[in-house]
């Protein structure tokens, strides 16, 4: 086995990769800068320590056999492994984190998150000699509903929570920063019961009818459950967008984002009721982790969090939400 490992060098899997692409053991010689003989020698050398015939002797051309075929493929793919390793290990001594993780509340904008997304990734094109080798950051989103944003961050399963409430108990360590506020609305379809009555609504008239809710992603914390009445039937979605499409569809009742309901709502698509409850407006937040080690916080990191000190950016997550399709 030690043998075997032992030939199974770098230097071999691209000598493989060489005689394969150029077609011939003279042609691979003559761009690895050898002698024809001493590229036979090699070859010869590892099919000995492999215990396997990697190239049909009886055909003029490098033919490969099944099992140098199969050598072929997965020394390509250790090739390119062992650079992306090198790289990732450069752009940690650079700064650039080898993976940032980012939780994204369910009722915030998805445009505006991809075209962050855009944004970041097209630093790889920019000209500043500071970023040129950056940031080749594997990005991870995810997205989570109300207590669920805030569990990612404080079990650490990612580095920068946006759009939590700010009412959690800080565990200490995470730096939090306001978002902006988020006015919640009564809909419901034009041809739901309740667009008839007469308002404020009361929730002896509520509770007779289906209520539409949001399931919290949380799993360890305390899920949170707004707005829902002892005795009322729910639906439970998985998310704000699908408590919307079921709304549109009469399906129940219940509060979304205003940004999210407007469109739905100027075009008649959706009816905004007043209850006795009135608007809700929850405070929303961007939070992440301040301890990271000695090099302090991360450029992918810091990079995020210069776009989420721009209120442009942050009235965008808040307020850009796609309309009804024409």
């Amino acid at each position: 086995m030690t043998d075997r490992r032992q030939a199974l060098t770098p230097d071999a899997l691209a000598m493989m990769d060489a005689i394969a692409r150029t077609g011939s053991f003279a042609a691979a010689a003559r761009e690895l800068g050898k002698v024809p003989s001493a590229l036979t020698y090699s070859v010869r050398q590892l099919e000995d320590a492999l215990d396997v015939l990697l190239f049909d002797r009886s055909s003029r051309q490098a033919q490969l056999t099944e099992a140098g075929t199969e050598l072929l493929h997965e020394g390509r793919r250790l090739l390119s492994e062992m650079d992306a390793v090198a790289n990732r290990v450069r752009r940690v001594a650079s700064g650039w984190e080898t993976t940032l993780s980012i939780s994204v509340e369910d009722v915030l904008s998805t445009t505006t998150v991809f075209e962050l997304v855009e944004s970041f990734c097209g630093i790889c094109d920019s000209k500043d000699e500071r970023v040129r080798d950056g940031p080749g950051t594997r990005l991870r989103l995810r997205s989570d509903v109300l207590a669920g944003t805030w569990e990612a961050l404080v079990l650490g399963q990612v580095d920068l929570a946006i759009g939590v409430a700010g009412e959690h108990a800080n565990p200490g360590g995470i730096e939090l920063r306001p978002l902006g506020p988020m006015e919640f609305i009564f809909c419901v379809a034009p041809h739901h019961a309740l667009a008839a009555l007469d308002e404020p609504l009361v929730d002896a008239q509520l509770v007779h009818h289906r209520a539409v809710a949001v399931a919290d992603t949380a799993q360890r914390m305390t899920p949170l459950t707004l707005n829902l009445l002892p005795g009322q039937d729910v639906l439970t979605v998985p998310s704000m967008r699908s408590k919307l499409e079921a709304l549109l569809r009469g399906l129940g009742c219940g509060f979304v984002p205003e940004p999210m309901a407007r469109a739905h709502i100027e075009a008649g698509h959706l009816v905004k009721k007043e209850t006795v409850r009135g608007a809700r407006v929850g405070s929303l937040h961007y939070a992440w982790r301040a301890e990271r080690g000695a090099m302090g916080i991360g450029r992918a990191l810091q990079w995020w969090l210069t776009q989420l000190e721009s209120p442009t950016t942050r009235r965008a997550l808040l307020e850009r939400h796609a309309g009804p399709l024409s």
